[in-house]
């Protein structure tokens, strides 16, 4: 048995000899992301919910590179790019997520049903009760939203692919694949998995911003969560209701995600056992294998693209900038209410639903456990998911006129 024949038992490390050296290493670097991302979820530094599934695939589909046909280099996994009708069919029955990716990613069914377990597990209670406030704070945190656009297009992005990434500064993972789909869909690939990566890593930044922008002092404000108005079942119900249809009235194109989150808002508060239970199962089966797709989908094929550093570094900007704008906010209600909300809030104003929450909290009680503003803060995030969408319909519907 000669030196050929060994490395033919072994394809995926006979596949790094095929390589151009760059990208072998590049493609080395990617399987250790992969394995720092599932460690760092494992600890909880990251969401765990994101990253273990996007770390772990990562990883493997990166390592599971083999040789296929004429001496193509290719995985088993997902084939994002594939659109020929004959090509298509042979990856669906050979690539093992190629079927949920073409059905439900690629049409954005997935963004949907996201948005309807969201809306499942939303709480309106102290949006509706201080409604002015979230929503100040919540377009104040859609400044990296509305920054990046002319940014991206400055850096040779077109106004349709840079609106496409700015959207990310909302924060909103199905927001962005469904404005990345509808405006961009050769950079869909690329924009959802930047989105959803750097989602996770708001874990890990966020709390950075915080303590560089907000006093330590400041982020001690106590915040009484029963000096807010009781909100009934009957209130919010209806409020989903009326919401979801103005909403699809005024932004037909992105009708799809409004429904689904107020219906998702309206079963929860019509208390359907049955729907809610469903839903939540939903909701989690489909954010498992959303992070295991995009996972796959961070091959070393798609990272080489040239026009993915401009875009991992304008979604690093967009998240950067929509947390000053929530924190600047925070700072402004925390002067006009003569002291009374503590600005950490304005975080959670990013609407990256419950998680931007749970680090204002978090940021809190580093300062004083017995500090609980989580109830609160959930008044802008959930204001976040609104204002977000209502910039990615605006979008959606403005952008292609010019």
């Amino acid at each position: 048995m000669n030196v050929t024949d060994i490395w033919n038992l072994f394809p995926g490390l006979y596949s790094f000899s095929l390589m151009e050296p760059g990208h072998a290493i590049i493609r080395i670097l990617l399987i250790f992301i992969g394995i720092f991302l599932v460690y760092m979820g494992y600890k909880d530094k990251l969401d765990p919910l994101l990253m273990l599934p996007i770390g772990f695939t990562m990883a493997c589909v990166n390592a599971g590179i083999l040789i296929m046909g004429e001496g193509q280099l290719t995985t088993l996994f997902v084939d994002p790019m594939v659109s020929d009708p004959i090509k298509l069919l042979d990856a669906l029955q050979m690539n093992f997520l190629q079927p949920f990716y073409n059905f439900t990613f690629a049409n954005g069914m997935i963004a949907c049903v996201v948005f309807m377990g969201i809306g499942v597990i939303t709480d309106l209670d102290f949006f509706m009760a201080r409604p002015f406030l979230s929503l100040f704070l919540a377009f104040a945190a859609e400044l990296g939203t509305l920054l990046t656009l002319p940014l991206a297009v400055a850096m040779g992005f077109s106004l349709k692919e840079a609106a496409s990434i700015a959207i990310v500064g909302g924060a909103d993972g199905p927001m962005v694949l469904f404005t990345s789909l509808m405006l961009a869909k050769h950079l869909f690939v690329p924009i959802a998995v930047m989105a959803y990566v750097y989602l996770g890593v708001c874990y890990a930044v966020y709390p950075y911003l915080i303590k560089l922008l907000i006093p330590r002092r400041l982020r001690a404000i106590p915040m009484d969560p029963m000096e807010i108005r009781e909100v009934s079942s009957s209130e919010k119900f209806f409020f989903s209701i009326a919401a979801g249809v103005i909403l699809c009235l005024v932004f037909p194109v992105a009708a799809p995600l409004f429904a689904c989150f107020f219906f998702g808002v309206a079963v929860k508060e019509a208390n359907i056992p049955r729907f809610r239970e469903f839903l939540d199962m939903l909701l989690s089966g489909s954010t498992l294998f959303l992070g295991f797709t995009l996972g796959a989908l961070l091959s070393v094929t798609v990272v080489m693209d040239p026009r993915v550093f401009l875009i991992l570094i304008l979604g690093m900007v967009a998240l950067l900038l929509s947390g000053i704008g929530g924190l600047v906010a925070g700072l402004i209600a925390y002067k006009v209410s003569g002291g009374k909300i503590n600005p950490l809030i304005g975080i959670a104003a990013v609407s990256c639903v419950p998680t931007t929450a749970k680090v204002a909290q978090h940021c809190a009680m580093e300062v004083d456990e017995t500090i609980m503003i989580l109830p609160q803060a959930m008044g802008p995030c959930v204001a976040g998911v609104i204002t977000t969408a209502i910039l990615c319909g605006i979008y959606v519907t403005l952008v292609p006129l010019f």
